[in-house]
């Protein structure tokens, strides 16, 4: 809501932060497969495509 002072105009505004524990909880859970995936896919190249060279 607008208040008015003699100078300037300026208007207030509360802003909530609203973080869903679910939602943080799933994101978290995403990310970690797509670093799990990643790590297996190097621990394949390591294994046993670098050892073929």
């Amino acid at each position: 809501m607008p208040r008015r002072t003699p100078d300037e105009e300026y208007e207030e505004r509360h802003i909530e932060k609203k973080e869903d524990k679910s939602h943080v909880a799933s994101t978290f859970i995403k990310y970690l497969a797509y670093i799990i995936i990643f790590f297996g896919f190097l621990w394949f190249l390591v294994q046993y495509v670098f050892p073929m060279f």
